[in-house]
Formats: structure tokens, sequence, C-alpha cells
């Protein structure tokens, strides 16, 4: 049985028991291997429960296991009968937010924790708030330690209740709140016979039945061009579809050129083929000789994107050093990278609703904000409510070549 892919991050506050639940996934659908099984179980008779030890299947670095924190992006893979799974377990320290947006930047669920006996907490707003800027479609909100809360309906509920608030303020339109004990297993995997008044999915069932990737044909053609292919005297142009549906025969245009062409051929894999879609890679061959090049974009002749030099962006600060006003960056989307100038900058003081305070002009570590970039050559981009590949972008550092901040074009 051909079985669906869910990409999926977990976040979560310091000690709120994210790697225990992680964990806890892992050991309950049976895709620990034997030595780490073997490992587990020897630290669960030294700790005298099984679920104290289950944060060690995700603490990977050995500075992680000293320190009882989740440091770098861990990534896992798992899978049930009914779906395959690619997991970006991100730290919960407010150090390492820059991580969260990192392996949520791909997901299309975010799994939030809080803690039940301390609520939403400043960090669960910056968590809720990088889910909203990365328009993740789907998110979970898990309270966990519900075993230390006597298994309480009320404690739940008014988590719960704050928390769709809070989402609503920042545009997430879908919440699922699931009450859990990741120590115990309780509505991790199996229903819980601790709190029989819920009646939602577990988190695997949630998991395993949430919609998961995007109709291709709902959206614009897009194709960023990786390579110029030169065989048997024709050329090709050789990329991933971040967008659409590719035909042979349509007409598209490549930008910035602006030159339009029929396609005449598609490769797919070294097979030649009448259709392709995001997010597969092709080689693609066209009936003009166009001048086409690294970092064109090959898009429908009817829903071409606006060519602009002027990008207003929401951007997450990753960097150490802080992000200025009138310095100058490199702007990486897609393929194609462009020199520009940091024009404006408004750090968002007040994560619950994201709104920015325009009398700053320094863009700090972890901050998120809104920034306006004048670039010295036009772009082609997607408002990132459109499209989360055309519609993102990196600004990088000039002379060393480093991230300094990951940004999502605004509508």
């Amino acid at each position: 049985m051909e079985t669906t892919l869910l990409r999926f991050a977990t976040a979560g506050s310091v000690d709120d028991g994210k790697s225990t639940l992680v964990g806890r996934l892992l050991y309950d659908t049976k895709t620990v291997l034997a030595d780490q099984l073997e490992a587990i179980e020897a630290a669960s008779r030294r700790q005298g429960h099984e679920g104290a030890a289950l944060a060690l299947l995700t603490d990977g670095l050995r500075a992680e296991r000293e320190q009882g924190i989740t440091i770098d992006v861990a990534y896992r893979y798992f899978a049930t009968p009914r779906r395959r799974f690619i997991l970006a377990d991100t730290p919960g320290h407010v150090q390492y937010t820059r991580n969260m947006v990192t392996g949520a930047s791909g997901a299309e669920l975010v799994l939030l924790l809080v803690d039940v006996r301390k609520g939403i907490s400043a960090q669960t707003r910056r968590h809720a708030a990088v889910a909203a800027l990365l328009r993740v479609p789907h998110v979970v909100l898990a309270v966990n330690k519900m075993d230390l809360a006597g298994f309480s309906e009320d404690a739940f509920a008014g988590i719960a209740e704050e928390f769709t608030a809070l989402a609503t303020r920042l545009g997430i339109h879908e919440v699922t709140a699931i009450p859990v004990s990741a120590l115990t297993g309780d509505n991790v995997a199996t229903p819980s016979p601790n709190m029989d008044w819920y009646g939602g999915p577990t988190v695997l069932e949630l998991l395993e039945t949430v919609p998961a990737g995007a109709d291709p044909a709902r959206a614009a053609l897009r194709l960023p061009v990786q390579y110029v292919i030169r065989a048997g005297g024709r050329r090709a142009y050789a990329g991933q579809i971040a967008g659409g549906v590719l035909r042979a025969g349509e007409r598209v245009t490549v930008l910035p050129s602006g030159r339009s062409a029929t396609v005449s051929g598609i490769d797919v894999l070294g097979t030649s083929a009448p259709v392709a879609w995001a997010p597969q890679s092709v080689a693609v061959a066209l009936d003009a000789d166009l001048d086409v090049s690294r970092g064109d974009l090959i898009v429908a002749a009817n829903a071409a994107p606006e060519l602009t030099c002027e990008l207003d962006v929401t951007v997450c600060h990753l960097h150490d050093r802080a992000l200025a006003l009138g310095e100058r960056v490199l702007v990486k989307h897609g393929t194609r990278t462009v020199q520009a100038v940091v024009e404006d900058i408004s750090p968002c003081a007040w994560l619950d609703d994201l709104t920015c305070d325009p009398a700053a002009d320094v863009l700090a570590v972890n901050e998120i904000g809104e920034v306006l970039l004048r670039t010295a050559a036009p772009l082609a981009v997607d408002p990132y409510a459109e499209s989360r590949t055309t519609g993102a972008c990196l600004l990088i550092d000039p002379d060393d070549g480093s991230t300094r901040a990951a940004g999502v074009v605004r509508g």
C-alpha cells in the first residue's frame, strides 16, 4: 500500500517534555533500533520508569545529554502502516529559536508542547508566532504532563482556550489541542484511560490522518533554473518545480527577461514525460533558443509574477550580529542571488499579534520584524501566503557568506 509523507516539527519551552514525547512516539511506533531499545530499557530499569529515559532517543549531541536540553534540530524518520513521517525535533530554549525556524520552514504541521502546570509562556508565544510567520498549515497543541495535574479537564481547557485565542490573533486558523502525558504514554499513541472526558484523537492518530501535501494543480507554475544542460546539440534547463504543473506544449515565460517559448520536452529521472508537477526535479527543453541561465525562473505565461526591486518581507533574524538600517546584504531567492540594501526595519515588539515597533532601527538575534529591501536587480517573487517556496528568501552577509535572516514576502 502506498503511503503519504508528512513533514512535521516539534517545539516547546525547556523542560516541557518535548524530547520525551518524541521518544514516546518512536518507542510506541516500534521504530527504535535494537541497540537503542536496549539502552532505553537499561536506563529505564535504573530510573524506575521507561518514560524517564525516552529523551535519550532524540538528544544526539553530547552537549544536549549533558545539559538536558535540545540544541540542534534533530531529524528523525519513522513510519506506520498508514503514513511515513519526517520529524524535525527543534530546540525549546530561547537562545535557539533560530533553529526552530529552520526545522519548521518545511513542515506541514507543528506539534507545540506546553507544560500543564506552567501554561502559555513567552516562548510558547514566540513559537506560535514563528508557526504563523511560516504559514504552517496545521498547529497541534499538546498539553503535557497531565499526570502531574491529576488529569484535570479544567486545567487542560483553560490552556487550550488561551492558546486558541492567541492563535486566532496570529492568523492561525487550524488548532487542535490534545491532553497528553509523554511520560506515561496517555493520548500519545493510545487513548488514555485516565481522561475519559476527552473524546478527540491521540497525537499519533492526528498525525496519521491530517491532510498532507498541497495539490500542485492549484498553484501557478514556478520552476527555478538550477543548471543548463547541453547534450546532443540542444539545451535543457534543470531544476526542481517549486509549484504548479508543467506540461509539454505549454506556453511559458522566462524571468527576468520576459521572453516566452513553448515547452518542447520534459525529462523526469532520465525518462521523457508529457507532464510533471511540484516537487519533481525535471529537465525542460524549449522550442526557442532563449538566453536562460541559473537563477532564472520559468513560469506559466498566463500567470507570471511581477518583477520588483522592492521587497517587503517579515524576517526572523538568525545571526548573532544585529541587522542594521542601511546595511548591505545579499538576497537569495530560489536559485537567484542579488545585492540589496536594508531601507527600513520594524521589529515585532509584541508576539501576541506580531505588532511591530517602527521606532527601532536594528533587529537582534532571534527577533522577528518587518524589513524593507531595495535590490540591485529585479526579482520575481510571490506573496508567501500563495507560495512557501517562491515567497521565501534568505539574507546573506556579502563578506563571509553567513546567513543573517530568513524572510517571507508580505502579501
